[in-house]
């Protein structure tokens, strides 16, 4: 091969390495601006999930949770308040689209089911449950969110007891961890065995 002819080689030599070099940066930003847009961090400001989540713990939502299917009971999810436009809330889906929910001062009935909540409300079963009481059936794009601390003054007043159901749209993820401060590190809970036995409508 002439000089000529090796020297244009390592010229296209380099030009495709340099291509390479380019898709993979612009594959990785891609990627790197997806998983940011894809979640989302939120910082609960009250006691109304607790014991599962305290205020000032961050938590990291998966936005991406529920492209492709709906919430499912037990699920926490990050919503906009119905009654508070721009207001975000963290609460636990307990009633799904053609759910019957019966909320009483000391049970939560699904499709007739009563649920033992005590895994993440802390209420022995019997104990009063609630201070509001109701009964919802839910349309096909509707669900059911209540806070874990029944009794807080702001669960109370801000979760489907009081402003009624949540339409899908006004739900925009799955909290899945608590990530900061780290020794509070833990996954969040979904308790299926909590709904197991309540049938699908």
């Amino acid at each position: 091969m002439t000089p000529m002819g090796a020297a244009t080689r390592r010229a296209a030599e380099r030009r495709a390495h340099l291509m390479r070099e380019l898709v993979e940066v612009l594959l990785f930003v891609g990627i790197v601006f997806l998983a940011v847009s894809m979640t989302q961090s939120y910082a609960p400001s009250d006691t109304s999930m607790q014991s599962a989540l305290q205020p000032g713990q961050h938590v990291l939502v998966n936005k991406a949770a529920y492209l492709f299917g709906g919430p499912s009971r037990g699920e926490v999810a990050l919503i906009a308040s119905p009654q508070a436009p721009g207001q975000l809330l963290l609460r636990r889906i307990i009633g799904l689209p053609g759910d019957t929910v019966v909320v009483t001062a000391t049970t939560v009935e699904v499709n007739g089911v009563t649920l033992n909540e005590s895994a993440y409300t802390g209420i022995v079963a019997g104990q009063p449950e609630s201070p509001v009481i109701g009964k919802w059936t839910l349309g096909s794009d509707q669900y059911f969110v209540m806070a874990d601390n029944r009794f807080g003054v702001a669960g109370a007043q801000s979760d489907s007891r009081y402003f009624g159901p949540v339409l899908r749209r006004n739900i925009i993820g799955r909290a899945e961890v608590v990530y900061w401060p780290f020794r509070d590190f833990h996954w969040i809970g979904v308790y299926p065995s909590v709904f197991s036995q309540v049938p699908n409508r």
